[in-house]
């Protein structure tokens, strides 16, 4: 199998993970690699890409099916790739044989690729599969130089517990990892544009606060809709695909799911965030198993963590799944019958506010684009949030910054992040109330370092005589940016 295309026309993004399975082609040993990502993430579709569908062997795994019927599907697929009919299989031992035989049959010098497409779902209950497939790799497999397996599945507990940490015959025999990511904003763009979209990038960004880069969720919409029409067909139509995907989401990739739901839904009813500690005071749930839950939802990009300035060793996990945010706002114990309830309600304040705290968000995941407006890519910085308790004493207020981006050469970037449909304007009132902000995180913190606010806006910053408070700005096309 040869390819030595870098990245497909049909691929989006993905460059580094092409040149991953580039190395895999060129490498002088067997590779055993894994896909790994959240369901919806294209996991398939970039390898199938990639390799233009040409296999050495292929097998998908089916869902929630007896090991026997498994068996049989994975022998009509050598039968199918060997011409050689197949006696029936009695265990997954019988089925790498034949696979090892088959494979033996095929040049030797050239690397023969197999795709074996949700791995978790062939596991089933009682299954020699695992240990079947490390008698393989060791030794078969992996004692030759000529063959490249591809393992790829949405449960991530299993990917986690069976091939990444597996403490068996497995256990650091991963040669190469590939993690999908959603989409950035140009990414979303280049996708958009490809599918004959002729949005703005005001609309693509308000596309981004539902879809969050989800490729399978953007292949959805209707380039003739608005981005208002789109979010009607997909969520409040009658029998709308995405309306119970939150349904799909957590038990596709997670066993003993419930424990998952209940950190999703209580890190949701904390905006800002919680601690570790304060998760494990709210859950109950002890400590090596809640890191297992936190790492797992944090490497399938449904929680992020952040630093609260000033407090190094203290992590806030917060919830960023767009989806799910928009699940949890405007479709979950709702039974408004209105089919084109957003449409109807895109003046609604609880439309309003939950764009701005979603483009805080969007913020927060391109923060390297807000560095490389800001021209310090260069230079090492540490994003964080903080937030202070109001104090009686010297009355002062409690306040919250979302957005700090401290400086290795010792300035303080506090980000005012606005969304809004055209340029902000900064009153007298909101000037004093942000110098009066400043104030109070100086002294607070006690930072000798230089403390400047940066606002990031969709349209930039109307011209005013409060504008000279504004060290810098970052506008919405800088988010776009690579």
């Amino acid at each position: 199998m040869e390819n030595n295309t870098l990245l497909p026309p049909a691929l989006i993004g993905r460059h580094d993970e092409c040149e991953i399975l580039k190395d895999c082609l060129k490498s002088n040993r067997s590779e055993f690699a894994i896909v790994c990502g959240r369901r919806r993430i294209g996991k398939t579709f970039l390898v199938d890409q990639y390799f233009e569908n040409k296999y050495d062997f292929s097998f998908v795994g089916k869902h929630k099916t007896k090991t026997k019927t498994q068996l049989n599907y994975f022998a009509k697929a050598i039968q199918k790739y060997s011409g050689k009919k197949q006696t029936p299989f009695t265990d997954w031992y019988d089925a790498f044989d034949a696979l090892e035989e088959y494979l033996e049959t095929l040049p030797q010098e050239r690397k023969k690729v197999i795709f074996i497409d949700e791995m978790p779902w062939i596991d089933s209950q009682r299954s020699t599969f695992v240990s079947a497939l490390e008698n393989f790799w060791n030794a078969w497999a992996n004692r030759r130089y000529d063959i490249v397996l591809i393992a790829s599945g949405s449960a991530t507990s299993w990917m986690a517990d069976n091939l990444l940490e597996n403490q068996g015959g497995l256990h650091n025999r991963i040669t190469r990892r590939i993690y999908l990511e959603p989409f950035t904003l140009g990414e979303t763009e280049e996708y958009l544009k490809s599918q004959n979209f002729f949005w703005t990038r005001y609309d693509m960004l308000q596309c981004y606060m539902f879809t969050g880069g989800i490729p399978f969720y953007l292949s959805l919409m209707n380039p003739q809709m608005s981005v208002a029409q789109n979010i009607d067909m997909l969520f409040f139509k009658k029998n709308a695909p995405l309306r119970n995907e939150y349904n799909e989401l957590y038990s596709a990739l997670f066993s003993r799911v419930d424990s998952y739901i209940k950190v999703i839904e209580l890190l949701y009813s904390h905006k800002y965030g919680l601690t570790k500690r304060e998760i494990s005071k709210a859950t109950k749930f002890n400590g090596k198993f809640l890191n297992m839950v936190l790492n797992n939802l944090e490497q399938c990009d449904f929680v992020d963590t952040y630093e609260l300035f000033g407090k190094k060793n203290t992590l806030v996990y917060k919830l960023v799944d767009f989806y799910t945010l928009f699940y949890f706002k405007f479709i979950a114990n709702r039974h408004n019958k209105d089919t084109e309830w957003w449409s109807h309600n895109l003046d609604d304040s609880g439309v309003k506010s939950w764009m701005g705290l979603t483009f805080e968000l969007i913020c927060m995941r391109h923060h390297k684009q807000i560095k490389k407006a800001l021209g310090i890519s260069g230079i090492g910085t540490s994003v964080s949030t903080w937030k202070c308790m109001p104090d009686p004493d010297n009355e002062t207020p409690g306040t919250q910054i979302d957005m700090l981006i401290e400086r290795s050469d010792r300035v303080i970037h506090l980000c005012e992040i606005k969304f809004c449909e055209e340029e902000y304007s900064i009153t007298s009132d909101y000037e004093m109330r942000l110098r009066r902000r400043m104030g109070i995180f100086k002294e607070r913190t006690k930072t000798k370092d230089a403390v400047v606010h940066t606002f990031v806006t969709t349209f930039g910053l109307g011209e005013g005589k409060h504008h000279s408070i504004v060290h810098s700005e970052v506008t919405m096309d800088d988010l776009f940016n690579s």
